[in-house]
């Protein structure tokens, strides 16, 4: 659905704003976004996206969201767009979505097909496995990390060396299950959407993620950076989250 079609509604209420974190990050990395957002008088959460595949990460996120009191403007960076996606298809009250650098996926996609089509993204060839427990018998499952040596090439190029080195030692796992996982109905069809496309996105891929907010209809903005744009440029971002949040402001129907 294209942002310009849906029409504001009472322009006194403010959406709270929710921001899903992807893989191999945490809720941190949109600080630098968060800041400007309040400094605009808006509420702000940034869950902790569990990371453990799109099924149970999204029931997280919609658990969260019928927890919040009024309108909700969700957006998520990368995998954690496709968690919004599932997500708000279940939530009443999110009145739009915002894609930063992230999946858009359609019912009946799984993240690891649409990245094997991917001609920009280099992620597949910089990850590593790793085991952890998933049951009471001694089960496992599998995660993957991002190789340290090559987390700045294929994640955030555009970031200092000393704070790519950080990121490589804090980030967090994704459970296999995120990319294996087949997407629901998206709620991208039913709801407003934004994107930012950092076009040296080289973790989701550029092509992927523009494609992707194409068909989603979203109002689109592309800006020369890494996959993590929420860091790089974090005014570029909450610029464009405010534009979504002042358009969808109000009640939900």
């Amino acid at each position: 659905m294209n942002a310009a079609d849906q029409p504001s509604r009472h322009a006194d209420v403010k959406p709270t704003i929710v921001l899903v974190h992807g893989a191999f990050a945490d809720a941190s990395s949109w600080n630098g976004v968060i800041g400007r957002l309040q400094q605009q008088g808006y509420t702000v959460i940034a869950p902790a996206n569990p990371l453990r595949g799109v099924a149970a990460d999204s029931a997280y996120t919609a658990s969260l969201l019928s927890q919040i009191d009024g309108p909700v403007l969700l957006a998520g960076h990368s995998y954690g767009g496709a968690v919004i996606s599932n997500a708000a298809a279940s939530a009443p009250n999110v009145v739009g979505l915002v894609f930063v650098a992230a999946f858009a996926p359609d019912d009946g996609e799984t993240l690891g097909d649409v990245e094997n089509d991917s001609k920009d993204s280099v992620l597949n060839a910089a990850l590593v496995q790793y085991a952890y427990p998933a049951g009471p018998d001694g089960q496992t499952a599998v995660e993957f990390a991002i190789n340290p040596a090559l987390l700045r090439e294929a994640f955030a190029a555009d970031l200092p060396q000393e704070v790519t080195a950080l990121m490589a030692a804090t980030q967090r796992p994704v459970a296999a299950a995120a990319f294996s996982d087949v997407s629901g109905p998206p709620a991208w069809r039913k709801l407003p959407s934004w994107a930012v496309v950092a076009t040296g996105d080289k973790a989701a891929g550029a092509d992927v993620v523009r494609s992707q907010a194409q068909r989603a209809g979203a109002d689109i903005i592309e800006v020369e950076g890494s996959h993590v744009i929420m860091i790089s440029q974090p005014q570029v971002v909450a610029d464009h989250s405010l534009k979504a949040a002042r358009a969808v402001t109000g009640s939900p129907p």
